[in-house]
């Protein structure tokens, strides 16, 4: 599921960084592919791929299986047996739970990822003078300068995108699931409902979140340069400085991805499951 996430959205999610943490440099998604592609090429769209995908692979690892796990205990809260089908609502209270852990692996990636992708215009900037673009380059970086807590520079803000964006992302993906099945089992639709599904509720999830988003990206970057402010204290400048707008920079790119990588994701998710419990009960 992480791996076709990643494949289908990649070069919108580097515009999204781009547009996020330098929303000057750009007049907006097409102008940002443009330039991009005339400055560093094609490869420049799948910029920090590498751990993209390793963050993609290990926080949808993490959070399907959490979901799995949140979902139980929902029930025990509620209090009915461990078979009985959550509401489209408690799945989402679930899916919001699991997001939690799953931001503990995402973080330390997504800082990789975002760092490779802005490289170019943190040069162009003169923030930094030279950056070595590649995730080994990073990675040591991060350590020489931070140590292993560097990679998690913007937990807090991670966690307040992740926790409240999962619940809509998955209360968005069950509440269409449930518009498709029409009072069938949501276990039988076909891969078209399963991608419109996917694809709502990613966008459920970035509507919601995004300027938080767009606070996490620019505490990621931004901190390759020296000492970057909070979470509260980045958004206050932003605002201040920028204007509200500021913190939207980026979301046409976000919002393509969203609908497409989602519906990957969870239509390869839902397919792989159903083939490897085919596979368990064969036995």
């Amino acid at each position: 599921g992480g791996t076709a996430c990643v494949a289908t959205g990649q070069p919108f999610d580097t515009a999204k960084v781009k547009m996020q943490t330098f929303p000057n440099m750009y007049k907006g998604l097409v102008d940002c592919f443009v330039k991009t592609y005339k400055q560093v090429g094609f490869r420049g769209f799948y910029k920090g791929t590498t751990p993209a995908l390793v963050a993609n692979i290990a926080e949808n690892s993490v959070l399907f299986m959490c979901y799995g796990f949140c979902q139980q205990i929902v029930r025990r809260i509620v209090g009915v047996d461990r078979k009985t089908k959550l509401s489209d609502l408690q799945n989402a209270a679930a899916g919001s739970f699991a997001s939690a852990f799953a931001t503990l692996v995402l973080c330390p990636t997504e800082l990789v990822k975002c760092r490779l992708q802005a490289m170019h215009e943190m040069q162009l900037s003169g923030k930094i003078i030279q950056g070595q673009n590649t995730v080994w380059s990073v990675v040591k970086g991060v350590i020489q300068k931070d140590g292993p807590l560097g990679f998690y520079r913007g937990l807090s803000s991670t966690l307040l995108r992740e926790v409240p964006g999962y619940f809509f992302f998955f209360g968005g993906y069950e509440l269409s699931r449930t518009f498709f099945a029409s009072g069938r089992s949501k276990d039988d639709l076909g891969p078209i409902p399963l991608l419109l599904s996917g694809g709502f509720g990613g966008s459920c999830l970035w509507i919601a979140v995004y300027p938080v988003d767009c606070v996490k990206s620019r505490i990621q970057v931004l901190s390759m340069a020296g000492k970057q402010a909070g979470f509260m204290g980045t958004f206050v400048t932003v605002v201040r400085t920028e204007g509200v707008l500021a913190l939207y920079s980026g979301l046409t790119p976000t919002m393509i991805r969203a609908f497409l990588a989602n519906g990957a994701l969870f239509l390869a998710y839902e397919y792989s499951r159903k083939l490897m419990m085919k596979q368990i009960d064969s036995y």
